[in-house]
């Protein structure tokens, strides 16, 4: 049996979802705006971006647009892992920028 491609949340749990049309993408988990229009955004993908088939699907994605870090990116696999890379990613983006 192959592994689900698409992916619903259930409350912060990410469950299977038949179709890309029942998948609920671009969900957001956090965002915070950073002085010199810095931006630090977490979100919900809907869809296992794990391409490798080993390991648990990747979910979640923490970017960073502006500042020295833009177009930085973590992905997670649960909730609470997308929760704390955004709060590390808020903190390496405060640090980086002047």
């Amino acid at each position: 049996m192959s592994r689900p491609r698409f992916y619903k949340l259930d409350g912060h749990t990410p469950v299977p979802a038949e179709h890309l049309t029942d998948a609920m993408t671009g969900v957001p988990v956090a965002k915070t705006d950073l002085p010199g229009d810095v931006h630090v955004s977490t979100v919900f993908l809907g869809l296992d971006h794990n391409h490798t088939g080993k390991g648990p699907p990747l979910l979640f994605e923490t970017m960073v647009f502006g500042g020295p870090l833009h177009d930085e990116q973590w992905r997670y696999c649960t909730w609470e892992e997308a929760e704390a890379g955004h709060k590390a990613a808020v903190k390496l983006a405060t640090e980086a920028t002047p």
